[in-house]
């Protein structure tokens, strides 16, 4: 059953704070796109998708994959927050011999449904999930989170257009529309907008919601259960670095962790937040 709304906010804050501390002991990794997009773990796996932790391979689940990887600390921290794997091993992050590598591996964690690294290829992975669930009659949905820098991968292109003819209706595909990317933001490298307009002339059906409204999210995801007859793709709205003040909008902690003085700072604020959630 999906929790109220107040409680997946505490599961972000949650998941937020393991990041912080993912990434000071790591001494590496993606701080702004993990942070930002915590809203939007916690609201999927606390409020719309169907698993099993104790079956993680449940044959019935729904399926989410990280196409852009690099932001693996909050799919990690979900996957731990939702009891897939003890928080203990989050420490672990990409250390030698850890389960937790800097990108994704395919089944090294329970969860953990595709192998990601080069940018673009797991919406095409996710096309080919959706046309077997399509084929064999199976209701379970798929959902490929991708990042707005990804989109300039000719691939990305390629696998929306075998969408939309191949009407891949168990799709859905979440855009972190951050505007930022490794070298900067986003419009000043390869502008992507009309970004709506693309992926509606390449036969899909496109939603926008802000992705730190948790309520929305779900929403969104409901809507696009219901549609019928196209794929769909949900574009989230986010602020990289969410709930860190220093990192918030900007590009230079695209690629960059913290130092412990700087988790101090962050893990203070995170602390901070909880006491502003609204409760149902």
């Amino acid at each position: 059953m999906p929790l109220p709304i107040s409680v997946i906010q505490e599961k972000a804050t949650a998941i937020r704070e393991s990041i912080i501390r993912m990434l000071l002991a790591a001494g590496s990794g993606h701080s702004a796109g993990s942070l930002g997009m915590a809203d939007v773990f916690a609201a999927l796996y606390f409020g719309v998708l169907k698993y099993d932790p104790k079956q993680p391979w449940w044959p019935e689940r729904d399926r989410l994959l990280l196409s852009n990887g690099h932001i693996c600390p909050v799919l990690y921290a979900t996957l731990a927050e939702a009891g897939f794997f003890p928080k203990e091993e989050l420490l672990t992050l990409r250390k030698l011999g850890s389960r937790l590598q800097g990108h994704p591996v395919y089944r090294a964690l329970p969860g953990i449904e595709s192998t990601s690294g080069s940018l673009g290829q797991g919406i095409s992975v996710a096309c080919g999930m959706a046309l077997a669930a399509k084929i064999s009659g199976k209701r379970h949905q798929v959902y490929c989170l991708m990042g707005d820098g990804e989109q300039d991968e000719g691939q990305v292109w390629e696998a929306y257009c075998f969408a939309g003819v191949h009407r891949l209706t168990h799709l859905t595909v979440i855009v972190d529309r951050n505007n930022i990317q490794s070298e900067g933001y986003t419009e000043d490298i390869l502008p992507l907008e009309p970004f709506r307009q693309k992926l509606e002339a390449f036969g899909w059906y496109v939603l926008e919601v802000d992705g730190h409204d948790i309520e929305g999210i779900i929403k969104a995801t409901m809507e696009a259960r219901a549609i019928a007859e196209k794929p769909v793709v949900i574009i989230a709205h986010t602020i990289p670095g969410k709930g860190v003040e220093f990192m918030e909008g900007m590009a230079s902690w695209h690629a960059k962790s913290p130092n412990k003085e700087q988790a101090r700072v962050a893990l203070h604020e995170l602390r901070s937040l909880k006491g502003k959630i609204q409760y149902d």
